[in-house]
């Protein structure tokens, strides 16, 4: 195994997770975050990654299930009157690809975030999407072509051991659009099967079972309280806390002797270009 990169998403969805973030980095095995630039802890969790120069920070761009960047008129076949994108993935995947009105929305959204994460100063580790909507071809073009403007050099890949048999067909070319673009990638994920229950057992298993190249194991920390959403209901996020800090699995990601970091170490760009505006 070449690299393990340890990443937390939803960054700037809400304090808890802010402060989760914040306690797996200093304390555990957290290398990196991926921000939500529009949420409403969005700004809370770039004061805290401004104070933490060695947590690497991504975009997580949100296109399903959260809130839009722009205004509700400039996007109106994508969100609803709160703001907020409407439509299951599938429907919307279907508009994204056929209908030229709704890409150019979506186009306009997906520099906005780029734009937005831009404007913090913090520096682009690495992209993903929420729900692993970048495995939609058009979502993925649209990044491959924006991203690179705002100094993007390394995107998620959803390819899990042993994932989801509906994604495997997503998967390859993914991959291959990737590496056309010169776009780095990890070879693995963990995090996608037991999405919500990444707790120490998890996290043990993922790495007893090494491959080679570079691992990301991703999770949802937060310290205790409600559900951060209605979607989140059943997830165990303080759990995910105390297995990012358990000394068992610092232990085991150190055993494997691999890289362990954010993208821009384990692929050796550890300074990233300034982005542009």
């Amino acid at each position: 195994m070449r690299g393990i990169i340890v990443t937390a998403d939803d960054f700037g969805l809400h304090e808890r997770v802010n402060h989760a973030v914040a306690r797996a980095h200093r304390e555990g095995v957290l290398t990196c975050a991926s921000l939500m630039v529009g949420a409403n802890a969005a700004h809370h969790a770039v004061k805290i990654a401004r104070d933490l120069p060695t947590l690497r920070v991504g975009l997580h761009l949100v296109l399903t299930d959260g809130a839009a960047t722009l205004p509700r008129w400039s996007i109106p076949d994508l969100v609803d009157a709160r703001g907020a994108f409407e439509g299951s993935m599938f429907e919307n995947g279907v508009r994204f690809f056929f209908l030229q009105r709704v890409r150019r929305q979506l186009a306009i959204e997906i520099y906005a975030q780029f734009k937005a994460f831009a404007a913090t100063g913090l520096e682009l580790d690495h992209v993903n999407v929420h729900k692993h909507f970048h495995l939609h071809p058009t979502i993925l073009a649209l990044i491959l072509e924006i991203g690179p403007q705002f100094g993007m050099r390394a995107m998620r890949l959803p390819r899990e051991m042993h994932g989801s048999l509906f994604l495997r067909p997503w998967v390859a070319p993914m991959k291959k659009r990737l590496d056309d673009a010169g776009i780095a990638h990890n070879d693995w994920v963990a995090g996608i099967a037991a999405s919500g229950r990444m707790d120490e057992a998890a996290l043990l298993a993922a790495l007893a079972k090494p491959r080679e190249g570079v691992l990301e194991i991703y999770s949802h920390p937060a310290t205790e309280g409600a559900p951060l959403t209605p979607s989140m209901h059943d997830y165990r996020h303080a759990d995910e806390l105390a297995a990012l800090c358990s000394p068992r699995v610092a232990r085991a990601i150190e055993s494997t002797g691999a890289m362990h970091g954010g993208f821009a170490d384990v692929f050796g760009h550890a300074r990233m270009p300034e982005p542009t505006t």
